[in-house]
């Protein structure tokens, strides 16, 4: 090996492995101290762009179950008004029943009545106006979806978190079809005769049958009074038709019409008579009565799907889950629209996702007495909770039936709620806890240091550096043999 003094290819060899080995070891130190394997771009550009997706995904996760978890609560809140609510609505059906008791109520006893149920209903309209989260109200129809019809015989019902705002001149309301019910009508007149021969009406409807025979020497007005209230008695959802002054005398013949009480294609019931004509076609041989049709039409131009009175808004649409009720007979002339709903969308959005468009709808209706029991057909035009009057025992029936559909409304309002809770939120926040843990997982394997490793490292480059000084401190000792060919 020559001797040379101008390089000395030993020291910056020597010098170069230091200078890597102490790089390496300040590596080490640097995952040690930080705990991460990756700090700069520079440590795996690659590593570090994953990474920080990854932080970026975990801080929406865990914000997305702090969304959930006050989006649950909020549920509640709501869920605990909605409960004195029923408790109110249950006191109010018991006072109806009460002042339906006719043989024993009085004028007082129907003036308590009425006075406790409208305490009922300020308590519920009360829930109504202060239920709030924060400083927003939850059950006054402002956290839903609101609608007004005009037109007659045009009613708004409901409308869910689908369904979209209207136009400011709202969604025109075209009736094709007006809803009817099923309906048979006799051909051939009772008459006295057939009365005092013993005819057999029979009725079938729900499950349920009713035989009903004449009594001979009973008139005919007699005989349809005695099967008007057999009818009422059976239980069935049928009535019998009567049109005022058709029996001019006690024994004049009478033709008998006979329709169920509700509308549309679902409805039907079966008739027979012993005599062909009377109800049925043939003598003693049932038939069964033709379904009534659902109402047709179209709402904000878009095709809405009938049941009885009421149409809604098909799927999917801007007016899906849009609710009305078309009570006329009669369609609306050619080219005239029966009315129109204005719309308006303010349904909670829970943003129950770590990315851009992962949120959930749900539609807090209002609770007022105005807004409770709509669109239930009555004799004293009920049209609302808030119309309900207990004074005599005709209205407290029809107040049965109002109220047992807005509690109804309300039961099914909670149980959709507690739907949303359970499989919208509450296993949401299950999948969100999850999904948090594993991505965190992830991204710790990518960005965190092993400490084992690191260390077992950093003691091997420590032995480097030490053995590279010390090369490095001989290597600079090489030259100086040269001084000694020198002094000889």
């Amino acid at each position: 090996m020559p001797l040379r003094i101008n390089h000395n290819i030993s020291a910056i060899n020597s010098h170069r492995n230091l200078i890597k080995n102490t790089e390496v070891q300040s590596k080490n130190l640097e995952r040690l101290s930080s705990g991460l394997k990756i700090n700069r771009g520079a440590d795996s550009p690659a590593g570090l762009i994953i990474s920080e997706r990854m932080r970026a995904q975990i801080v929406g996760l865990k914000q997305a179950i702090d969304n959930s978890e006050t989006g649950i609560t909020m549920l509640q809140t709501a869920e605990g008004a909605l409960e004195e609510v029923n408790r109110s609505l249950v006191n109010a059906r018991q006072l109806a029943i009460s002042s339906a008791n006719e043989a024993v109520n009085d004028e007082a006893m129907l003036a308590a009545n009425q006075q406790e149920f409208e305490d009922s209903l300020r308590t519920i309209d009360r829930i109504a106006r202060i239920s709030n989260y924060g400083t927003k109200a939850i059950l006054d129809g402002s956290m839903g979806a609101n609608g007004v019809a005009s037109g007659d015989n045009l009613e708004f019902i409901s409308a869910t978190e689908k369904t979209k705002s209207s136009p400011v001149s709202g969604y025109a309301v075209d009736i094709r079809e007006a809803a009817t019910k099923s309906t048979v009508r006799g051909t051939v007149a009772l008459t006295q005769a057939l009365v005092d021969a013993g005819e057999q009406l029979t009725f079938t409807e729900g499950g349920k049958t009713l035989n009903f025979k004449s009594v001979a020497g009973e008139s005919v007005e007699t005989t349809m009074n005695r099967l008007e209230k057999a009818i009422l008695s059976s239980g069935m959802k049928i009535e019998l038709v009567r049109s005022p002054g058709s029996a001019t005398t006690p024994n004049a013949p009478q033709q008998l019409i006979f329709q169920h009480k509700q509308y549309g294609s679902e409805h039907t019931f079966h008739v027979g008579s012993t005599t062909a004509g009377i109800l049925s076609a043939q003598a003693d041989t049932p038939d069964k009565v033709q379904n009534g049709a659902d109402v047709a039409g179209f709402i904000g131009g878009e095709l809405g799907i009938g049941r009885g009175q009421f149409l809604t808004g098909s799927k999917p649409s801007r007016v899906s889950g849009l609710k009305i009720r078309y009570t006329g007979e009669d369609v609306p002339p050619a080219g005239k629209n029966a009315g129109t709903v204005t719309l308006s969308q303010n349904s909670l959005v829970f943003h129950v996702g770590p990315n851009v468009d992962q949120s959930t709808s749900f539609s807090l209706r209002s609770v007022s007495s105005n807004k409770l029991g709509n669109g239930v057909k009555n004799g004293s035009d009920y049209r609302s909770l808030r119309d309900v009057e207990l004074t005599d025992a005709e209205k407290a029936q029809d107040a049965i039936l109002i109220i047992d559909q807005a509690i109804d409304e309300i039961t099914r309002f909670r149980g959709k709620m507690g739907a949303f809770q359970k499989n919208g939120l509450e296993s949401n926040l299950n999948y969100l806890r999850n999904a948090h843990e594993n991505v965190t997982n992830a991204e710790s394997i990518i960005r965190d240091a092993d400490m084992a490793e690191e260390m077992t490292a950093f003691a091997r480059n420590q032995i480097l550096v030490q053995s590279s000084t010390a090369m490095l401190a001989q290597a600079n000792q090489t030259p100086s043999a040269v001084m000694q060919l020198i002094n000889g």
